[in-house]
């Protein structure tokens, strides 16, 4: 059987790869964006800062939460259905957020965008990607893909900056939905060998736990998302509107004025990349 008929691939950059790639890296630039989305919302319903910074964090345990959820999922029905229901979770999160005018509406909706991010992240994809590349290419191949996720998080915010000084916050999370719902297109090239069915094992579950945080290089990993997570969560959650408020008005003469930085809130959504 072919490698294309098969699902592997012979070459480093194969269609479940880019496939891959586009649909991870629009769902980190959106995820990357909710920031920006803070100042905006707090204006125009008079709310505290952290009614909206709540449910951005509600968003990250959702995301959390989801990641086992949406990889059970995948094992027992498929990688692509995986993805196509966070797809899902995703754009009726944004399409709802778009109407939700109260604290408590928008935190109920944020876990729905939030299961969104594990379904369609590295969780589900990575495993994809993985089957489908050639054994001596597959490291690099799940980094590409994990670099596309990076690459999400640089693009999001000046493009969802650039859209909320020509509409309504409102509005861009219409668009913001639109973005996802066409990378769910991508899909139709993700076609990978199904997964090796699992060893049965009669290892209670407390034992391999056991076994786990006595590894050091499991530690060190489990700690270094505590680590990632202080990092991309708050700080995308809270620096754009911290330097919105903080700087003063950029000027006509300025090198970050020629650059095309025109505004406070520009300048805060280029400082996350």
């Amino acid at each position: 059987m072919s490698g294309m008929a098969s699902g592997t691939y012979d070459r480093l950059i194969n269609p479940v790869l880019v496939a891959g790639c586009i649909i991870i890296l629009v769902g980190f630039s959106v995820r990357a964006s909710f920031g920006l989305f803070q100042l905006p919302i707090a204006l125009e319903f008079a709310w505290p800062r952290e009614s909206f910074s709540l449910a951005i964090a509600i968003q990250n345990l959702f995301w959390g939460i989801g990641q086992p959820i949406f990889g059970a999922f995948a094992e027992r029905y498929g990688d692509r259905k995986a993805i196509l229901v966070g797809g899902i979770c995703y754009v009726v999160g944004l399409v709802a957020s778009a109407f939700a005018i109260t604290p408590g509406q928008h935190q109920l909706l944020e876990m729905l965008v939030g299961f969104g991010i594990a379904g369609t992240g590295f969780g589900v994809i990575l495993a994809v990607v993985g089957r489908s590349a050639p054994e001596k290419h597959r490291s690099m191949a799940l980094g590409i893909a994990t670099a596309a996720g990076s690459a999400g998080q640089i693009i999001g915010p000046p493009v969802a900056q650039a859209l909320l000084s020509q509409m309504p916050w409102q509005s861009v999370f219409m668009v913001l939905a639109g973005f996802i719902t066409v990378s769910m297109l991508a899909l139709l090239f993700m076609r990978a060998p199904k997964a090796a069915p699992s060893v049965s094992t009669d290892e209670p579950m407390g034992v391999v736990l056991k076994r786990a945080v006595k590894d050091p290089s499991f530690l060190f990993i489990f700690i270094g998302f505590f680590s990632c997570g202080y990092q991309l969560a708050f700080i995308t959650a809270h620096f754009p509107a911290f330097i919105t408020e903080m700087c003063g008005p950029i000027t006509p003469d300025s090198l970050i004025y020629v650059l095309g930085v025109t505004s406070a809130s520009g300048l805060g959504a280029i400082q996350l990349p």
